[in-house]
């Protein structure tokens, strides 16, 4: 058995797939290790904590999940869920990764809450009608709907408090701060305030209890990715089933400028009021109401916001929210296609991985990884060997194996570099990734 000892070797910012890096962050070059096959496997599991749920063993049914960010002192702020929901004694499947942003309380509140609201949206529609026959066209209505109505509560449970927006007139500043700042007697109106100053990008995929829908919710710029086998072997479809909500849509650039009409500003350099990338998303109430909403209350909050600058930068062109919304698009696709017989998978993902993809391609990279899954999970090896016959097992989790492939892959140097990298700063984005067998 032969063993390598640890080397270390230098890299440039261009170097490095998905880098978020420039000359700013120099000097370059910055050094790495150039781990061993064994190692490098072994580093992606303790940063990537790879999870998996499996929903039918019989039928093959299941969700490997990760949330990936190589920088040890950087807090990821994506979140992922991979659950059941039971409706009336039936199960369907949720699944989802959501991309937070300015931090990560909203979306931590999203990935724990929003499958509960989806579930009792389900549960009420069938309830109130037994016999009502749960078409594509419902389900996506019902789909849309929990969403909205979700998102509608972040900013109506701290309203309440204040009897809406024109109420805020009715109270001091000192009154204001004395309801939200509740830390000392449970904090429950500071949690709901806290919840409006973050975001989140959502996609959230639904499947029914036979397996023979799916049905795909969108707001901002995660992805979502359908691999299937073709005609010839070796050969595979890949259907992405979103489009971006960000400036790069030309098509929601003007969706919210024929909403403002009259505010030139309302998309500045290709941002909303200047300020904010993705065009629909949960939370960042800042942007969908008022701006009193933000000067009287949150800026009100303990602890708050030491500079407030930044913020009024936007808040000044906020003249007829709101500017983003939280209506999905939503996707359907029929899953029990006689036709459609060979391996199938839904991949779902932070735009982490968009940026990890970006060189080689996304098709490429997804194609040769689907190819990968359904071949022996092993390779040779003779470096850092671990298991009989001088070979390196492979984990068995999707997501751990796609975001390998789309590190570098087989290009241990690559993989190394975005894994060991001496920086002090993040230097890709976070990545999560939901990989569901239909």
């Amino acid at each position: 058995m032969l063993v390598e000892r640890a080397s270390y070797s230098w890299a440039y910012s261009e170097d490095i797939r998905g880098s978020r890096c420039g000359p700013e962050d120099g000097p370059w070059p910055r050094p790495y290790q150039v781990l061993s096959e064994a190692e490098l496997w072994r580093e992606l599991r303790i940063l990537a904590k790879p999870q998996s749920t499996v929903f039918d063993a019989k039928k093959g049914w299941r969700a490997d999940s990760i949330n990936f960010q190589p920088s040890p002192k950087t807090k990821t702020q994506d979140r992922y869920i991979v659950t059941q929901l039971d409706i009336h004694g039936r199960t369907w499947t949720l699944t989802g990764v959501f991309d937070g942003h300015l931090g990560d309380v909203t979306v931590e509140h999203v990935a724990f809450h929003l499958p509960i609201i989806i579930r009792d949206f389900l549960r009420e529609a069938l309830a109130n009608d037994p016999s009502c026959e749960f078409t594509p066209d419902l389900i996506a209505d019902l789909f849309s709907r929990s969403i909205i109505a979700f998102d509608d509560a972040i900013a109506n449970d701290v309203l309440d408090l204040f009897g809406g927006i024109e109420g805020l007139d009715n109270f001091s500043d000192a009154e204001i701060r004395d309801i939200i700042n509740d830390q000392y007697s449970g904090g429950a109106n500071w949690k709901k305030a806290r919840l409006c100053m973050y975001g989140t990008t959502a996609l959230v995929a639904l499947v029914d209890p036979d397996h023979s829908n799916l049905w795909v919710a969108n707001l901002g710029d995660c992805q979502a990715v359908m691999a299937s086998s073709g005609d010839s072997e070796g050969d595979w479809n890949i259907e992405r089933l979103t489009t971006d909500h960000n400036g790069d849509n030309d098509a929601e650039v003007e969706r919210v400028r024929q909403a403002h009409p009259g505010e030139p500003e309302c998309v500045l350099d290709r941002r909303v009021l200047g300020a904010l990338a993705p065009f629909r998303c949960l939370g960042d109430i800042p942007f969908k109401q008022p701006p009193a909403f933000t000067r009287r209350i949150l800026y009100n909050l303990f602890p708050g916001f030491h500079n407030t600058s930044p913020w009024e930068e936007f808040l000044v062109r906020n003249l007829t929210p709101p500017y983003i919304t939280a209506q999905p698009e939503i996707t359907h696709r029929r899953l029990d296609d006689p036709l459609l017989r060979g391996p199938r998978f839904l991949i779902l993902a932070s735009d982490g991985l968009t940026d990890l993809c970006s060189g080689e391609g996304q098709k490429r990279i997804i194609s040769s990884w689907a190819t990968s899954m359904i071949t022996p999970a092993y390779e040779p090896s003779m470096i850092g060997c671990a298991g009989r016959g001088g070979t390196v097992e492979k984990p068995d989790n999707m997501a751990l194996r796609l975001l390998r492939r789309a590190l570098g892959g087989e290009d241990r140097y690559s993989v190394s570099r975005i894994l060991t990298l001496d920086m002090d700063v993040a230097w890709i984005d976070d990545t999560s990734i939901v990989v569901q067998t239909l």
